[in-house]
């Protein structure tokens, strides 16, 4: 008698966000704001998404950081992050892929390091790519079970903008 393996139990029910391993693999966690998933996005100088990661929204920024950098697609020059980012590890891997990172130091920061606010204040395009994102309710809200289908449902969404750039661009 063949024995079928026992699959994971996936709940979206609040309870369940501390389950060890199932949740989080579906990029699933508790945060302040409630049961919820962080989206981390690479965008290129015109705003177009080039790379996406998810991680549980109890998780720190930093580790969205390796998956959307090491994804295919042109080599970064600048990273604009928020505070979120502001970790030495991903300072030394921008030198060693010879970017800048341009992320405002922590207040904990012993050393405090200079930002130029000038090419900083082009981070709100990152921002103004995630608004433009998420006026797909089903992306704004997640109604998908799986990491997995919510992924492709974003990558879906990243078609837009590049249809629209173009098609404005001929």
């Amino acid at each position: 008698m063949a024995v079928r393996p026992r699959l994971p139990i996936i709940r979206a029910h609040h309870c369940s966000a501390g389950a060890k391993g199932r949740l989080r693999a579906q990029g699933l966690g508790r945060s302040i704001g409630g049961f919820t998933t962080k989206i981390h996005l690479r965008i290129n100088a015109l705003g177009l998404p080039i790379a996406v990661a998810l991680t549980g929204g109890e998780v720190s920024d930093f580790k969205g950081y390796l998956p959307v950098m090491d994804a295919d697609g042109p080599a970064p020059k600048v990273l604009l992050g928020d505070k979120g980012y502001d970790a030495d590890f991903i300072r030394k891997d921008m030198e060693r892929r010879s970017g800048t990172a341009m992320i405002p130091t922590k207040r904990n920061r012993l050393i405090q390091l200079p930002v130029d606010n000038a090419v900083y204040a082009l981070r709100n395009m990152v921002e103004r790519c995630f608004n433009k994102m998420k006026n797909a309710r089903r992306l704004a809200t997640r109604y998908d079970k799986t990491a997995d289908s919510y992924l492709a449902f974003i990558h879906i969404v990243s078609i837009r903008p590049w249809a629209r750039h173009f098609v404005n661009a001929s």
